[in-house]
């Protein structure tokens, strides 16, 4: 079986449905047409045969006296005055020896008249052959030839009836094919529409809308019910990824973004940096006397005071500015966009400032600590992120061999 390069389209449901009632409502018309047509034709042929019978008995009643005195002349006139107002193509007057006395024959010169002919031929049959008898005696005989125009008549406005009945039934059908495509194709494409945004855009919201048929309305509420679920299925896994992409990415003590998350977005801000010839601050903090904290009151209480550093820390930011748990008690700041220098150094001085009074632990202990803070400027002090961050950790360790709880610049050699 060879497969085809292009897909052959399918015909839509209301191609199919308009075809189907227009082919069953033109066969059922061209049935009972035709049949009408037969029962007709029937009909006419018996009812012209029994006028042709009618009109030869007229004809010999009138020609009788002609026939007996062998009057050629007054049966022609005869035969003419009634033949010519009657159905007859041809007729005949024979006398006692079977010669012929008189003749009559239609003239016709029409357009139809072969065609009259032929449909007498077929459906009329022979001639009408009726004796003439005089007194018991039979003195001659008629023969009559039916034209055959009443049947043409009948035919053509049958075919006629059944040409407009056909066209009638034709409009009939595509009035009601649209109205099928109202009812049956509408509800569907609706469906498939909805069907069709929740495959492709993921998009459960949409509703299938109500039906008139009960079977398509169940089909829409199933679907609907579908739905109903589905968009609970994909908000509680949306909930979940978010959850899950927080914990990736943020410090599960503090809250904070955790250090992959913090070289992310920096490296992300250097780009943006290099590009637009700005300038930022990376500030590098790390805890004073930590260990000894954690050492003798227990991790517990460590984990208690670096929440509350995070919570300082954060407070002493602007909007746009970024602070991580890098580890331990190592945290980190991201100043953009940064206008000046100084703008870094008040705000490293701002965080240094919230740690000079003691942190109050829910048990009502008082615990003191500072942050030592070093500050490493883009482009002076770094390129890259790695760059930026040793220069910010160096200077923070040179912060805590001059005074702990300050704040020092990096000495980057230029």
């Amino acid at each position: 079986m060879k497969l085809t390069g292009k897909r052959r389209k399918r015909p839509t449901l209301r191609s199919v449905l308009g075809r189907g009632h227009l082919g069953v409502a033109l066969i059922a018309v061209g049935l009972v047409g035709v049949s009408l047509t037969v029962l007709g034709v029937a009909a006419l042929r018996v009812y012209a045969n029994h006028n042709l019978h009618l009109i030869a008995r007229s004809i010999s009643y009138t020609v009788e006296a002609a026939v007996v005195f062998d009057d050629s002349g007054a049966a022609s006139e005869a035969l003419a005055v009634i033949a010519a107002t009657e159905e007859v193509a041809d007729a005949k007057v024979f006398d006692s020896q079977g010669e012929l006395l008189a003749h009559w024959q239609r003239d016709d010169t029409g357009l139809l008249a072969p065609l009259q002919r032929q449909v007498a031929k077929a459906l009329l049959g022979e001639a009408i052959h009726l004796p003439i008898v005089r007194q018991q005696r039979t003195v001659g005989h008629i023969e009559l030839l039916g034209q055959g125009g009443s049947l043409l008549r009948f035919l053509l406005s049958g075919l006629a009836g059944i040409l407009f009945c056909s066209l009638l039934s034709a409009a009939v059908a595509i009035h009601l094919s649209r109205r099928l495509f109202g009812d049956i194709v509408r509800p569907l494409r609706g469906l498939a529409s909805v069907a069709h945004a929740a495959r492709r855009e993921r998009s459960f919201d949409r509703r299938v809308p109500e039906a008139r048929i009960a079977e398509l309305n169940e089909l829409g509420n199933d679907f609907n019910a579908l739905l109903d679920e589905l968009e609970v299925w994909q908000s509680h896994l949306q909930s979940e990824n978010e959850t899950l992409a927080h914990q990736a990415s943020h410090d599960s003590l503090t809250g904070l973004p955790n250090r992959a998350f913090f070289e992310g977005r920096l490296n992300r801000c250097l780009r943006n940096a290099a590009r637009q010839q700005d300038h930022l601050a990376l500030l590098f903090l790390d805890s004073d006397h930590f260990k000894q904290i954690n050492d003798n009151l227990g991790h517990a209480v460590g984990d208690e005071v670096l929440i509350n550093i995070a919570s300082r820390v954060r407070a002493q930011l602007r909007e746009h500015d970024l602070v991580a748990r890098l580890g331990g008690d190592e945290f980190a700041v991201l100043l953009t966009p940064l206008h000046s220098r100084e703008d870094a150094q008040r705000i490293a001085e701002k965080i240094v400032a919230s740690m000079r009074l003691p942190i109050l632990l829910d048990d009502g202990q008082r615990v003191s600590t500072s942050l030592s803070v070093g500050i490493a400027y883009y482009p002076d002090d770094g390129q890259d992120s790695a760059s930026l961050l040793n220069a910010a950790d160096a200077a923070m360790y040179q912060a805590k061999r001059n005074r702990r709880g300050h704040w020092q610049v990096a000495q980057t050699e230029r």
